[in-house]
C-alpha cells in the first residue's frame, strides 16, 4: 500500500485538485483509496461529504503530527494506496509524512512563486537523503496548465526542470471546468453530467492518463511506507 503526498509549501498550487483526480482515477480502476486530508481548508473532506457515494475511496480529516501513523497503521489492511493532502505551507507534518512516503509529487503551476514552494519541498527531500540517507521518489506534476499552450512551451519547462535533475511527469493537470466544480458537485468525474460541465470528456481524458502515469511510476507492491514500519 504505497503512500502518495502532495507536497508544495504554497498554497494555490493545485495540490488538492490533483491529489483528488489521482484518487478518483485510483478507485475508479479498483484500487482502495483512503486520503489523509491534512489541509486546513479541508476541501476534500468537503467534497466527500456532499457526495452521495464513492466507491473505493475513504476521507481522514483532522490529521496531525500526532496521529497521522496512527491513521496509516490502522487503516493499512482496507487500502491500497494511501494519498496526503498536505497544507500549503513547510511545518512538522509535512516532514513526518513526506518522510513515510513512498512517493511525493510536487504540483507546480510554473510560476515563480510555485516553484519556490517546490523548491523548498526539493530541499526537504535533500536533506532526508543526505543527513537521514532515506532517499524518497519524487516527481513534479504541472498542474492549472492552460488548454491553450502548446506542446512546445511544456517541453520547455520539463527540460529546465530536467536540467536540475527533477523529473516530470509527462501528464500535466490541464485547467478543466470539471476540475473546479467538481469540489461544489461532489461525486466524481465519471458521475458529472456532461451537458452541464463544458469539455467534461477531455477532463476524463486527462485524468486517465495522470492516473495510468502515476500508477505506472508508483505500483502496488512492497512498499517503503510497510517496510519502515515493520
Amino acid at each position: 500500500m504505497p503512500v502518495i503526498t502532495f507536497a508544495n509549501t504554497k498554497g494555490g498550487a493545485g495540490k488538492t485538485t490533483a491529489a483528488l483526480i489521482l484518487a478518483q482515477e485510483l478507485a475508479r480502476t479498483g484500487a482502495r483509496i483512503t486520503i489523509l486530508d491534512c489541509d486546513p481548508q479541508h476541501w476534500i473532506t468537503h467534497w466527500h461529504e456532499i457526495s452521495v457515494s464513492v466507491p473505493n475511496v475513504q476521507v481522514i480529516s483532522y490529521v496531525s503530527m500526532a496521529n497521522i501513523q496512527t491513521h496509516i497503521t490502522e487503516n493499512r489492511a482496507n487500502t491500497d494506496y494511501f494519498i496526503i493532502d498536505l497544507a500549503g505551507a513547510r511545518n512538522t507534518l509535512m516532514a513526518t509524512a513526506i518522510g513515510m512516503s513512498d512517493h511525493v509529487m510536487i504540483p507546480i503551476q510554473g510560476c515563480a512563486m510555485d516553484a519556490k514552494g517546490g523548491a523548498q519541498v526539493l530541499e526537504l527531500l535533500g536533506y532526508l537523503k543526505e543527513k537521514a540517507g532515506i532517499s524518497i521518489a519524487h516527481s513534479v506534476v504541472l498542474t492549472r496548465v492552460n488548454s491553450l499552450v502548446t506542446t512546445r512551451a511544456l517541453q520547455v519547462v520539463k527540460t529546465l526542470l530536467s536540467q536540475r535533475n527533477v523529473p516530470v511527469l509527462n501528464t500535466p493537470i490541464i485547467e478543466r471546468a470539471a476540475f473546479r466544480d467538481i469540489f461544489d458537485c461532489g461525486g466524481t468525474l465519471q458521475t458529472m453530467d456532461p451537458e452541464r460541465v463544458s469539455n467534461l470528456d477531455k477532463a476524463r481524458e486527462n485524468a486517465r492518463a495522470f492516473g495510468d502515469e502515476v500508477r505506472h511510476l508508483v505500483p502496488l507492491r512492497a512498499t517503503t511506507s510497510a517496510r519502515r514500519a515493520a
